[in-house]
């Protein structure tokens, strides 16, 4: 199999950073925080103190 020449690595390198650049972008935008979990009381929470 012959050698891949510079270019051909710098393009896909080029390539995969922009397609894992775009991937995480969408992710961060396309998330959408729910209000009516923050509006909800904390979850109670039984403190145990473990004595060894």
């Amino acid at each position: 199999m012959p050698q891949m020449m510079p270019l051909s690595w710098l393009m896909l390198f080029s390539f995969f950073s922009i397609m894992f650049m775009l991937f995480n972008s969408m992710n961060y935008f396309s998330y959408i925080p729910i209000k009516s979990l923050t509006e909800k009381k904390m979850i109670n929470m039984k403190i145990m103190n473990w004595k060894w």
